[in-house]
């Protein structure tokens, strides 16, 4: 299950969940995440961690952790995050929805996936878990991780929280050099991260 997706403020009666909401909507409050306000959630969610089990909790804890794991919290990573506590805050605005197929410039039809021996790229917040965890369960399915977007890449993986705003966002650039290359007649693949964890056996 998605806990980002499927939390429902009414459901939830969870002091825990009541100040992240409140701590949410003040890191949102000027529209950015900056390097000070990722590490103070860190540090809270970590205290609240050890007396909770609260899935919403558990999760963004992970992500955060991964974020921070280089001790910088990039552009990138900070759109990330941004998107994520506009989800858990219930602020619908720009990323309130989750990714259209008819508005991203995903492969259709969608290909297989042959993970052994090629290369994939993440961009975007996934569902499955934080980005060290889908690069994980690539590899252990044989697949290499790249870094940039390039004429050798293979699959470029759209999380499932890349929206329908996508080309103005951080990661919109990579998508925008995929579809070049792919125009181009380079056979790069862009496609969802639903499909990626389908071929993968990873749901």
């Amino acid at each position: 299950m998605d806990v980002f997706v499927k939390f429902n403020r009414k459901n939830i009666q969870d002091r825990q969940i009541d100040t992240l909401i409140g701590l949410s909507k003040g890191v949102l409050a000027d529209g950015t995440v900056n390097q000070a306000e990722a590490e103070f959630l860190m540090s809270w969610l970590i205290q609240n961690r050890q007396s909770s089990d609260n899935p919403v909790i558990i999760n963004l804890l992970q992500k955060v952790s991964a974020m921070l794991e280089d001790g910088v919290l990039d552009k990138e990573e900070s759109e990330e995050l941004l998107g994520i506590l506009r989800k858990i805050s219930g602020d619908s605005a720009e990323i309130g929805e989750l990714a259209k197929t008819s508005s991203l410039p995903i492969n259709e039809p969608l290909p297989e996936i042959g993970f052994e021996g090629a290369s994939f790229l993440f961009t975007g917040t996934c569902a499955f878990g934080t980005r060290k965890q889908c690069h994980e369960a690539t590899e252990a399915l044989g697949g290499a991780i790249s870094k940039t977007v390039n004429k050798n890449l293979n699959y470029l993986v759209l999380g499932t929280y890349v929206t329908d705003s996508w080309a103005h966002e951080t990661f919109g650039r990579k998508i925008e050099k995929a579809v070049e290359y792919r125009d181009s007649g380079v056979p790069i693949v862009i496609l969802t991260e639903e499909h990626w964890a389908q071929s993968g056996k990873l749901t």
